[in-house]
């Protein structure tokens, strides 16, 4: 159970931000840091290299954080909708996934790794979810998903209306889901 000291070249989820020295285990920096190039050894020399490195690093670390920002201030105002097949109670033959989003994302000009889509399970009911995007380390952004019954307003107005939305806000969701259809099967 020997345990190694580290120091992280880039941001880790759960173990630590870039330029800072962490312990973890042999073989997890053996294995798995150190041939991607994710961290090196905290020897003496490394530590002053990063000390050097360091100023830039906060440079880079700043531009990278306001391009995420201003990012999220144009990704605020948008809205995915998904028309899918369903069943009874509004339930989906199939679901929306990480990698649906991701994709109705790129269609819209985003290009985002779907691992920075933190969706907890797949969504397998229709109705409107939020869905938080991990833009950088410190912004995240919710966008709002709406899944919606295939068929119009009239099926998504009898799918959300068992899911306990008025028919109202499912008709308006239909006619949107005509103009930005991003579903498939």
């Amino acid at each position: 159970m020997a345990n190694t000291q580290v120091l992280l070249r880039e941001d880790i989820d759960n173990l630590g931000a870039r330029g800072e020295i962490v312990k973890v285990r042999a073989g997890y920096a053996r294995n798995y840091l150190l041939p991607r190039k994710l961290a090196v050894q905290a020897t003496a020399s490394n530590v002053k290299q990063i000390e050097q490195e360091r100023a830039a690093l906060l440079r880079k670390e700043a531009t990278e954080r306001a391009g995420a920002e201003a990012q999220a201030g144009q990704m605020n105002a948008l809205r995915l909708t998904f028309e899918r097949k369903v069943g009874e109670h509004g339930m989906l033959y199939g679901s929306v996934t990480s990698m649906d989003i991701q994709e109705a994302l790129k269609e819209k000009g985003y290009e985002f790794d779907r691992r920075r889509i933190h969706l907890a399970e797949a969504i397998k009911e229709t109705g409107e979810f939020s869905v938080r995007v991990r833009l950088h380390r410190e912004v995240n952004v919710d966008i709002p998903v709406i899944v919606t019954a295939e068929g119009g307003a009239a099926a998504a107005a009898e799918a959300t209306a068992t899911t306990g939305a008025d028919a109202t806000d499912a008709a308006t969701t239909g006619a949107t889901a005509d103009e930005t259809q991003t579903g498939g099967e």
